[in-house]
């Protein structure tokens, strides 16, 4: 997103598999709760105390992809995890009671619900309402911004690449251009990205073991989550998907560009948003190559010593890859996660079929026949019916996607274009 980079995976470190909003790798299940526990109108039958806000949205940008409006329940309840000050929460047990002191507000949710209540405000029962919210989380957003231009999960923390790419996301998704977002100390969002990118040619850049990196020499072009205590950067897959689309100007909802290039990462004397974006794609592009999919290290104490695939980053690194115009090299990724994921959807729930349309929507495929599964049945079948579609609005969903992206950077992806012959969020670090 995004992965389904959830503080979940890590806070459920023994649940099952790996995911979005940080670092962990796929989408991990939460401890099941009992039914009574699962609020009317949330996507999920899994314990939403790290995730809720953020599997509500994602379902609803995946759905709206496809045209698809979620039912007026659904909407509500999102909109009422909503703090007064505009901020999210991972989740909100009692909407009824006033957010205070208590209440951690979260970034990374804070952007994806401004996302998700952005695509369905047309449609929504109130749209004045939905509006209003979407642009209350924004300012809130705004007022958090880091002085080196970037975004911390929680208020105050450091700057990370996965939560300043989210950012940029919802921005660009409400309209506003995000290099004019400038902070207190006169940074963009973008300045604070390029920190996290390597350069191309660095002998001394080393991989990291977290985000499916691999640990081997040739990690130039990639995008660190933060540097270490040392100013050290080390690659990490997921923060690259992520940094990749943000640097483009793009979303998880992104489709894939033109023209068509093969990866290249190219240093240029003055780095910019855009070209860091493009080396992160031909990063991502040679981590896929070999196996068809990225993979991440066994979590601590498992019984299985060995890597495991990434799911969730591999379906990331797909968006990124195709909205960077290199579909060719994600072709073998999209055509592995269509046969292999079909069981990690299903126990990752409404965020890990997320993930898989926002793939096939990047790569122009069917996610109604994804290899044998139609993830939009499956996705709708997590939450509340959707509403009945409506006919004078058929392509909103397509129209929606992009809305608020191209139209700041269709100056940008051609100078883009210019800068070199060749060359898009799951994930948190918690």
């Amino acid at each position: 997103m995004i992965s389904v980079r959830r503080a979940a995976a890590a806070l459920a470190a023994g649940a099952v598999l790996s995911t979005t909003a940080a670092g962990t790798a796929a989408a991990a299940p939460s401890p099941t709760p009992s039914p009574a526990t699962i609020p009317a109108g949330l996507y999920g039958t899994t314990d939403p105390t790290y995730d809720g806000v953020w599997r509500q949205s994602l379902a609803f940008l995946a759905q709206r992809t496809s045209g698809i409006q979620p039912a007026d329940r659904a909407v509500d309840w999102l909109l009422g995890q909503q703090c007064a000050n505009g901020s999210f929460a991972s989740y909100r047990p009692d909407p009824a009671k006033p957010c205070d002191a208590t209440t951690m507000p979260d970034s990374n949710a804070t952007a994806v619900a401004v996302q998700a209540l952005t695509a369905v405000t047309r449609q929504s029962a109130d749209p004045a309402k939905t509006e209003k919210a979407a642009k209350a989380g924004a300012a809130w957003l705004k007022s958090v911004q880091n002085k080196d231009g970037g975004w911390s999960y929680s208020p105050g923390g450091p700057s990370d690449a996965n939560s300043t790419s989210i950012v940029i996301s919802a921005f660009a998704s409400s309209g506003v251009r995000p290099g004019a977002l400038k902070s207190a100390a006169g940074k963009t969002p973008y300045d604070a990205l390029l920190t996290f990118s390597l350069p191309c040619a660095d002998p001394a850049a080393e991989a990291g073991a977290a985000g499916g990196a691999s640990g081997k020499a040739g990690d130039g072009g990639a995008f660190a989550y933060q540097p270490d205590k040392t100013g050290k950067l080390f690659a990490n897959a997921d923060a690259t998907a992520a940094a990749t689309l943000a640097g483009l100007g793009k979303s998880i909802t992104a489709r894939g560009a033109q023209p068509q290039q093969a990866p290249v990462c190219t240093d240029l004397p003055k780095p910019t948003a855009e070209r860091a974006a493009l080396n992160g794609a031909a990063y991502l592009a040679a981590r896929l190559a070999p196996t068809g999919h990225l993979t991440t290290p066994p979590m601590p104490g498992a019984a299985e010593t060995a890597e495991q695939p990434d799911f969730g980053n591999t379906a990331d690194a797909v968006v990124a890859l195709a909205a960077a115009g290199a579909k060719k090299e994600a072709a073998g990724a999209l055509a592995w996660l269509e046969k292999h994921s079909a069981a990690w959807a299903k126990a990752g729930g409404p965020a890990a079929y997320a993930q898989l349309v926002f793939a096939a929507h990047a790569m122009d495929t069917d996610p109604r026949s994804f290899g044998t599964v139609d993830l939009l049945e499956q996705l709708n079948a997590t939450g509340p019916a959707p509403k009945a579609p409506d006919n004078s609005q058929a392509s909103a969903g397509a129209e929606e996607d992009e809305s608020g992206f191209d139209v700041w950077w269709i100056i940008g992806i051609g100078m883009v274009v210019g800068v070199g012959i060749g060359f898009l969020v799951s994930g948190r670090k918690k």
